[in-house]
């Protein structure tokens, strides 16, 4: 896997799920999935690296929500908590997120927001999941 190629060993990875896409609607499905790891890269390198693999699978950035082959997002990291010009952490929307969160809670749903103190079911509880459906 590209990630561990990095740095990175993957300690859960929850189902895909497949959704609607958010902002520019005039594009395909989305297929997204979270994972668990741990590495010794610091956030803002991780954020590189995973930089570099939306890069070698053509990721490009045309304009906000467009359509693209991949998208790499930091959502937490341990408990840091970062706000720089590259890189917020925990990631700005995870509580606004149903397809963050949905797969999230599979794999971590009492995991607790560093600044919201609310764990991932409790931010589940708030958004419409309907629109999220396991892929296959």
């Amino acid at each position: 896997m590209l990630l561990e190629a990095q740095g990175v060993r993957i300690l859960n990875a929850s189902s895909i799920y497949r959704t609607f896409p958010e902002g520019f609607r005039f594009q395909p499905s989305f297929l997204n999935q979270v994972l668990a790891a741990e590495t010794s890269l610091s956030p803002l390198e991780l954020l590189e690296a995973s930089r570099q693999i939306e890069r070698r699978l053509n990721r490009i950035r045309p304009f906000p929500n467009a359509p693209r082959t991949i998208d790499i997002d930091l959502l937490f990291y341990n408990n840091v908590v970062m706000d720089t010009p590259t890189l917020t952490l925990p990631h700005p929307r995870v509580a606004e997120r149903a397809f963050v969160l949905v797969p999230l809670a599979e794999i971590a749903p009492r995991m607790q927001h560093p600044v919201f103190g609310l764990s991932v079911t409790q931010m589940l509880s708030e958004v419409d999941t309907s629109g999220v459906r396991r892929w296959r």
